[in-house]
């Protein structure tokens, strides 16, 4: 921190980002985050003070929200071409517990929780991107690979099933436990519908005369590290975002059931 850096990648564990960023600011450092910010909202109120008093810049890392397919099927929506939006479904998974994920993934203090709160993160910030945030969350976790990495016995295998105002549902699937599974957006709307994947993206509404189409992403944005390096703050990856991200995650852990 006594450098001539302009910024810091805080990559420790969620548990010390708060003090970490805290320190950075005071600093007159720029900051940019992995996802989760903090472990509670408390504490990301925290480092948003230091943050908004020092004057200094923020980016977190919402990747998903920079990929060309969500990015087109956040514009459908908006565009009204679905009408009210009652259902949206995002799954996002790999086999990280039978292969690459190393022991400190599943340490409860250090990570807050497992799959939910690492990888389901992406999940949580793109349904607050279309829907907003929601009224009530419960969740089913399960231990199911059982390994020594898995010291605490997080959940390795998640749902979260969210109600929002209006009577939309939403639910965010997550896992270390599905091998060669791509990230998958499902939205539902009284007029239509859409499916997104891998560079592809479908739609059904009037417009396609209620035929399944598909059509061409967006453009994939720049990389928001790439966009901190360039001295940049992308749109969506601020420290309010990243506060709402923390509350979901909260309202996910605090109803659940692990089996």
């Amino acid at each position: 921190l006594s450098s001539d850096a302009d910024g810091v990648a805080v990559a420790s564990s969620s548990d010390l980002h708060t003090e970490h960023m805290i320190k950075i600011a005071n600093a007159k450092k720029d900051i940019f985050t992995e996802k989760v910010l903090a472990l509670t909202t408390e504490e990301c109120l925290a480092v948003k003070k230091a943050v908004e008093e020092n004057g200094v810049r923020f980016v977190i890392s919402f990747v998903q929200k920079r990929v060309g397919t969500f990015r087109k099927a956040k514009e459908i929506v908006d565009s009204g071409e679905l009408g009210k939006i009652n259902y949206l479904r995002f799954r996002n998974c790999h086999s990280g517990s039978m292969s690459f994920l190393p022991p400190r993934f599943y340490n409860k203090k250090q990570c807050g929780g497992g799959a939910m709160i690492d990888l389901g993160a992406h999940g949580m910030y793109l349904t607050d991107w279309f829907l907003g945030m929601p009224k009530t969350a419960s969740s089913t976790f399960t231990y199911s690979y059982k390994t020594e990495k898995n010291i605490d016995g997080v959940e390795d295998n998640a749902v979260t099933v969210m109600s929002f105002e209006g009577g939309a549902i939403a639910v965010n699937e997550t896992g270390f436990v599905s091998l060669n599974y791509p990230a998958m957006l499902e939205i539902g709307g009284e007029n239509g519908r859409l499916y997104a994947e891998s560079g592809i993206i479908k739609k059904l509404s009037k417009m396609t005369e209620n035929k399944l189409v598909e059509v061409e992403p967006a453009e994939t944005l720049l990389h928001p590290l790439r966009r901190f390096i360039k001295g940049e703050e992308p749109e969506g990856c601020g420290i309010d975002e990243a506060i709402r991200l923390t509350a979901m995650m909260e309202m996910a852990y605090k109803d659940s059931v692990i089996l």
